[in-house]
């Protein structure tokens, strides 16, 4: 939970760390980046498993939900290219 855009950034600068330890997939923050509020992350995943890729992203949402309860997650999108 972020009462200021100084403690937002703290807390999304600590999800896209762990992430990135933990998962080989490339992460930022993509939008809002004024709003303390919220904050909006992309994740990309590169590889030659479309199934394995979903698996990847849908562990990421898990290891955020799991890990972060003071940064719960409104909603968050798939998408495959």
């Amino acid at each position: 939970m972020a009462f200021s855009l100084k403690d937002k950034r703290r807390v999304v600068k600590s999800v896209i760390a762990r992430v990135r330890n933990e998962f080989n997939v490339s992460i930022a923050e993509v939008d809002s980046q004024d709003i303390w509020q919220e904050a909006v992350l992309g994740v990309s995943c590169v590889s030659t498993s479309q199934r394995y890729a979903h698996g990847q992203l849908e562990a990421v949402v898990r290891f955020i939900e799991d890990r972060r309860p003071d940064a719960p997650l409104v909603s968050y999108e798939i998408e495959m290219l």
